[in-house]
């Protein structure tokens, strides 16, 4: 009985991390890899005037750094450059650039056009919520607070829905690494959705695998949630209290992580692993691969799902993001480079 549970959670463990996919490349022919970005663009989010935000650095539990003792950096990227570059973020002086250690990140634009930008942060692999304030004048983060919370204890991505508001994926239970392991190996559908403001903090959401990647629809209606382990993407309603209900998941082949929408037309697309093992095993002659699915219509019966690109690894490791602003594509990755498209 022994043997046969252990190897039945063994089973449950590769099915989950997709651990015999092997991908089909898909090329896009205008693609380059990203000067200066050399460890890691987790996640990236586009301003509607195309100021790109990219967070770099990650060192998360059981995953690859190429830069261990580098702290994080914030990268911005103006997309309406002709040949656009990626230059580093100065960020104000008070806030502790030794340990950041950047993961999710969202923008949200205040009435008064003030930029805000919210950063998921590991220092000392705790989980913290930075707020910056964003200096277009002079390239740079004024740090307003960081946020803790008994709820917000294993972060992996936020949606900001106000100026000090924001839904958060909690992607484990647990934030101890053995414990974190140890709850994937079992399969705990422990994992949550937290709405965050300075008046209310609750539980919004529960029962996944392991959320991942969150945004919001256009029209501020729906909230899309990405199960990574469940290679899923769940779309939620949401109400004028900021509870969520559940309308439908979108089953996929593969680790949905970050989830970006494209402002125009409604678009989700994502950066995607199709075989999750390789992240952990990370083998430099069998890397981590790559792949960009674009979701249409995902309100619809039969939503239509694209893969745009899909590359073995050679190019690109570890996809974790994938973002559109004017027929240019950024790709970004947990710990490697990062790819500019023009589609």
């Amino acid at each position: 009985t022994e043997i046969c549970l252990s190897a039945c959670l063994s089973g449950l463990i590769l099915n989950r991390l997709n651990a015999t996919r092997e991908v089909d490349p898909v090329a896009l022919p205008n693609c380059r890899l990203i000067k200066g970005i050399e460890a890691g663009s987790e996640d990236i989010d586009i301003l509607p005037n195309g100021l790109a935000f990219i967070s770099s650095g990650l060192k998360y539990p059981g995953l690859k750094s190429f830069a261990p003792d580098k702290p994080g950096e914030i990268f911005l990227m103006d997309l309406n450059e002709k040949k656009p570059k990626a230059s580093e973020l100065r960020i104000s002086r008070g806030f502790d650039l030794g340990s950041f250690n950047p993961h999710g990140i969202s923008t949200y634009i205040d009435k008064d056009d003030t930029v805000y930008l919210f950063v998921v942060n590991h220092p000392h692999q705790k989980s913290t919520v930075e707020l910056f304030k964003f200096m277009e004048e002079d390239n740079s983060l004024v740090h307003l607070k960081t946020i803790r919370h008994d709820l917000l204890t294993s972060v992996n991505d936020v949606v900001a829905v106000g100026p000090d508001s924001f839904y958060a994926t909690n992607d484990h239970y647990f934030s101890d690494f053995i414990l974190m392991f140890l709850e994937m190996y079992l399969g705990l559908t422990w994992s949550n959705v937290v709405y965050y403001s300075p008046k209310e903090v609750k539980e919004v959401a529960s029962g996944f695998y392991s959320a991942n990647g969150i945004n919001i629809s256009p029209d501020k209606k729906y909230i899309y949630i990405a199960d990574i382990f469940d290679h899923n993407v769940h779309v939620m309603e949401k109400h004028a209290d900021w509870n969520l209900t559940h309308v439908k998941t979108l089953q996929l082949d593969t680790l949905a992580d970050n989830l970006s929408v494209d402002p125009d037309t409604g678009d989700i697309w994502t950066g995607c692993h199709p075989n999750g093992m390789k992240l952990f095993y990370n083998d430099p002659d069998n890397p981590p691969a790559s792949e960009v699915l674009r979701i249409q219509n995902i309100l619809a019966e039969k939503p239509t799902v694209t893969r745009v690109y899909a590359e073995n690894g050679s190019v690109l490791q570890g996809t974790s993001v994938a973002t559109v602003y004017n027929r240019k594509l950024l790709i970004g990755t947990v710990f490697h480079r990062a790819l500019y498209c023009e589609l």
